[in-house]
């Protein structure tokens, strides 16, 4: 009876050993993924260096933050649709971007698209310098 309740000690303790490391793998990769996508938000690089690519986008009325983000990703200018509503989400500019017509570049930073397409382009341009 012992060697019965011993080895069934053994057992829970190894049970409970993998328990606690595949929860410290999964925080571990839950808490990698957050600070890889918040150090992005404020960080991400342009899709092309410059002169990059000049690509007409078409913004309608209507459309939501992810609609344009999802565009802008259809289409080169972005790496990430969610990455660009939060970037939009946390930009001065927030809720400020117009129905039009842009010529924007794949050189270009998702938080300087995110300028024209609002029309403070000329404004994040004095920024800059």
């Amino acid at each position: 009876m012992r060697t019965k309740t011993a080895a069934m000690s053994i057992v829970s303790v190894v049970i409970r050993i993998l328990i606690a490391f595949v929860v410290i793998i999964v925080i571990y990769g839950g808490a990698t993924s957050c600070y890889d996508f918040g150090y992005r938000i404020f960080t991400e690089m342009p899709m092309s260096l410059e002169p990059g690519t000049d690509i007409t986008v078409i913004i309608n009325e209507g459309s939501s933050t992810r609609d344009i983000g999802e565009l802008l990703e259809g289409n080169g200018l972005i790496n990430d649709a969610t990455l660009f509503v939060v970037q939009e989400k946390l930009s001065e500019y927030s809720g400020e971007i117009k129905p039009g017509v842009y010529v924007l570049n794949t050189s270009m930073t998702a938080e300087r698209m995110i300028a024209v397409m609002s029309g403070n382009a000329a404004a994040e341009k004095e920024n800059e310098e």
